[in-house]
Formats: C-alpha cells, sequence, structure tokens
C-alpha cells in the first residue's frame, strides 16, 4: 500500500505544472560520451514536458557552475567534491542516481605489464617505469581527480614525471590522444565502450573496489541563487529515481555490455 500511495504521489508530482520547463544541467563529459544523455532526455520531456539544456565539462567545472548560480542542478562522479559543495551550502543534498567503474586502458603490448597487477596501485606502480606513457586528462574533472587519488594512494605523484602527459582535454579526446600516443590512460567503462578508436588499445586492468564510480544528482540551492529553477530541478530528481529511468539507466547496453546501475535510495 505504501508504495502504491508513494508511486502516485510522484506521478502527480512528475507531471504537475511548474514555474518553468526548461532547465540548466551541468554534467560530465563522461556521461555525455556514454551516450546515456541520449536515452534519458527523450525519456524525461515525454514523461514530464521538461526540456534540458546540458553543459558538458568536467566535474569541477560543474561544481563551480553550480556554485555561481549558471546551472540548476549538476550530475558529476567525485563524492568529496560533491560534498564539499553541500557543505558550503550550495546545495542541500546529494542524491546518488546510478554508477559504473572506471578502468585502466592501455597498449595491446602491454609494455609495462600492468595487466598482470593484482591491484590498481601495483598496476600503476608498474606503469611508473616509463615504458610506456601515461595520459591524463588534467582537467579538474571526476576521471582526473579520482586518478590523482589513485596516484597518492599509491604513494607516487607523477605529474612531472616525462611519461605522463596531462591533455587538459575531455574524456574522448584523452583517449584520441592515448590510441595515438600508444599509452595508457584511466577511463570510465561507459565512455571506452562508446569510444569508436579502439585500435591499439585494450583494457589492462579492472575490478578493484578502489575504481568504483559513482554518479550524483545536485540541485543548486535557491537560497543562494533565487533565479535557479528549484521546482523543475526538483522534478527532474523525482524522474531520475523513477522506475522509468531505472529501467532505462540498466537497460542500456553497447555491444551487449551494461553501462551503469541504478542505485537510487527512494
Amino acid at each position: 500500500m505504501k508504495r502504491s500511495i508513494f508511486a502516485s504521489l510522484a506521478a502527480v508530482f512528475l507531471a504537475a505544472p511548474a514555474f518553468a520547463d526548461d532547465m540548466k544541467l551541468a554534467v560530465t563529459t563522461s556521461f555525455h560520451n556514454s551516450g546515456l544523455s541520449d536515452i534519458l532526455l527523450p525519456a524525461l520531456t515525454e514523461d514530464t514536458g521538461i526540456e534540458v539544456q546540458l553543459l558538458v565539462v568536467g566535474t569541477g567545472q560543474a561544481l563551480r557552475l553550480g556554485e555561481a548560480g549558471d546551472v540548476d542542478a549538476i550530475l558529476v562522479h567525485s563524492r568529496a567534491a560533491e560534498e564539499a559543495f553541500v557543505e558550503a551550502g550550495y546545495s542541500t543534498a546529494r542524491r546518488e542516481i546510478m554508477y559504473n567503474d572506471f578502468i585502466l586502458v592501455g597498449p595491446l603490448a602491454d609494455p609495462a605489464h600492468a595487466g598482470q597487477a593484482t591491484s590498481i596501485r601495483d598496476a600503476l606502480w608498474a606503469i611508473s617505469g616509463g615504458t610506456a606513457p601515461f595520459v591524463s586528462r588534467g582537467d579538474d574533472s571526476g576521471t582526473h581527480k579520482r586518478e590523482l587519488n589513485l596516484w597518492e594512494a599509491a604513494g607516487m605523484n607523477p605529474v612531472n614525471a616525462d611519461w605522463y602527459r596531462a591533455t587538459g582535454s575531455g574524456m574522448g579526446a584523452a583517449l584520441n590522444t592515448a590510441a595515438g600516443m600508444g599509452a595508457y590512460i584511466l577511463t570510465d567503462r561507459a565512455s571506452w565502450l562508446n569510444f569508436g578508436n579502439k585500435d591499439g588499445l585494450m583494457v589492462i586492468f579492472e575490478g578493484d573496489e578502489a575504481l568504483f564510480n559513482q554518479y550524483a544528482y545536485l540541485k543548486v540551492s535557491p537560497e543562494l541563487h533565487d533565479h535557479v529553477e528549484a521546482m523543475t530541478a526538483a522534478r527532474l530528481e523525482a524522474w531520475l529515481v523513477s522506475d522509468r529511468a531505472a529501467e532505462l539507466i540498466n537497460g542500456y547496453e553497447i555491444d551487449g555490455q551494461k553501462l551503469f546501475t541504478f542505485n537510487a535510495v527512494r
């Protein structure tokens, strides 16, 4: 009975007239590159009438857009930065929506033998020998933040090493650079599966729990920025945790491989 009442109320809320039927959402390049937005946004508009303008940037830039009130909500993947965003009052809460994982990609020959490692720490240590370059996004994105955290956890800071190449670019461009250089790179699995230039590259290492990659939705606080479309952002959040969104997220595949797993608490 409780589930039925909740579902009925959610349906009313999603369909209810709002102050606006459009909003700005900052999303990560990795999320956009995955292709999932092309699945979710038409369904969102069909169900609610909401039209979303995406601003595709790295997590760091998405958070800064939220801080400035230039977007109504953000969808990012860097928990520590998200929690700092909430703690500073830019949002009232972070809502976990879905997850995938990071993977280490590299040249088919695997000259560092990183694929023989039993942990991501050992894989990074193998790469630090410099037998092949490592490409970093270097753009303050969620992927870049995680990469730096992994190096730090491994007890290394390779930023000034001659084999470490920071591109300052999005995930797709960084993967293209790695392909051209025969380099190793950390990427989210969704971007890799949707990447068209895989020649010469393969998945080298995966499966470490340190590579877990959670995506969360944060509404920008109207108390700081009274112009934001708070009601529309709340309606989008309600839709993102609905059965319809869960089905689309869990059902999205490329070449038979699932890209994301819905895990919102409802």
